[in-house]
């Protein structure tokens, strides 16, 4: 496998492969769901398809390129788990909330169980598809589309086993077919872009950018549209200026903080980015007559949790737990003037809102979780367990 410099780090591999210094970009999750039972009961979700980056993979790049190493999983599963964080991801924490089993990775080959759902989610991919600069940059080659393209052929290709089979082990492992077009799709999209704009071309590339990556991101939702999704929870790309991987180690020369300390102007561009996507939200009810499409404002839950770190039980907003920045990843031994460094993990996550400079903790990924799925954050505000819409 192909081995080069992330941004000005030393030779390790992608970022993606590599233990922390990614941002995250954005899911696209796919719930299947069944009939509303009544106005006020809810909805009875039987699965999830899980579309996105390093917020919400859980085990794809460890499958596919390199294990993760410990303590990545340390706090929940006591193990590494293919996820970039001490523990659970907030997909993790919204398949909880359905009642639902966490999602085995569509590439991970051990003992996956597909029956409620798959995830196609890999840290380092970004909405626009990967190219020589992106790829040489660190960036995942399994970019929004590819996972699309997964999506199908998983999808096309369960069928015909689930219907021929006589062994329930099977039928048990594999999804339903009919529960494929009860899907609700939260899509969580873009952030590894800015990553990718910010550190490779200036803010004003960034920004005029912006509505080329929209309009992809556009694309996809209505290539799952076609494939019978017919319910969408959209999540928009959190505050990347609040990262510690830029706001303490890649800041720019000249900037503006802000009263947390995070890097004001690549907060605006993240701004920039959710004005764009929901506008086409917008755009999107007008043509995909038969889906619901609802808005999740991740970047206000995420901020309010920085802006409240202490009174939320936090330390420094700006503060991480495994690694040191600019000198060795999360769990990795690096020489600094001729003296061995090893960047351990911090005695306590909880206390931390980053897990390793570019990633979220487990309880940061929680409390976020817990502020979203009561839709008080949605456009319209419909709660998590009442997304679902019967298909015509």
């Amino acid at each position: 496998m192909r081995r080069f410099r992330l941004f000005r780090g030393k030779l390790e591999g992608p970022w993606w492969i590599n233990n922390g210094v990614g941002a995250a970009a954005i899911g696209v999750v796919l719930i299947a769901t069944s009939l509303l039972v009544g106005p006020s009961w809810g909805c009875h979700i039987p699965a999830i398809y899980n579309f996105g980056d390093s917020n919400s993979d859980t085990g794809s790049v460890s499958a596919a390129f390199r294990r993760l190493p410990p303590p990545y999983g340390e706090t929940f599963f006591g193990k590494p788990s293919g996820r970039y964080s001490d523990g659970r991801l907030i997909i993790d924490f919204i398949a909880e909330k359905l009642g639902l089993p966490f999602l085995s990775a569509y590439l991970d080959s051990i003992e996956p169980n597909f029956r409620h759902g798959a995830n196609f989610g890999a840290s380092g991919s970004t909405i626009q598809q990967t190219d020589a600069k992106l790829f040489g940059a660190g960036f995942n080659p399994l970019s929004l589309n590819i996972q699309l393209l997964q999506f199908e052929q998983f999808k096309d290709r369960t069928k015909e086993p689930f219907n021929q089979a006589k062994s329930s082990w099977i039928k048990n492992n594999l999804p339903r077919p009919e529960e494929f077009s009860k899907a609700l799709y939260t899509l969580d999209c873009g952030q590894n872009d800015l990553h990718f704009g910010l550190v490779q071309t200036t803010e004003e590339q960034v920004r005029a950018s912006i509505p080329n990556i929209i309009d992809m991101f556009a694309v996809a939702v209505k290539k799952l549209y076609h494939e019978g999704a017919r319910t969408f929870w959209i999540h928009n790309t959190g505050p990347i200026g609040c990262l510690p991987f830029f706001a303490v180690w890649n800041r720019p020369k000249h900037f503006k903080s802000d009263q947390n300390g995070c890097i004001k102007s690549y907060n605006q561009l993240a701004q920039e980015f959710n004005k764009q996507l929901k506008d086409k939200v917008f755009q999107l009810r007008t043509k995909l007559h038969h889906a619901v499409l609802i808005y999740v404002d991740i970047y206000t839950a995420k901020y309010t949790l920085i802006s409240e770190a202490e009174k939320q039980g936090f330390v420094s907003p700006l503060g991480y737990c495994c690694g040191h920045l600019g000198v060795a990843e999360c769990w990795q031994t690096s020489i600094v003037n001729g003296t061995e460094v090893f960047a351990a993990s911090c005695s306590d996550p909880s206390k931390h809102i980053s897990w390793d400079g570019a990633h979220y903790t487990e309880a940061a990924n929680k409390w976020v979780a817990n502020h979203i799925v009561d839709g008080s954050l949605s456009d319209p505000p419909i709660p998590l367990r009442k997304s679902c819409h019967s298909s015509p």
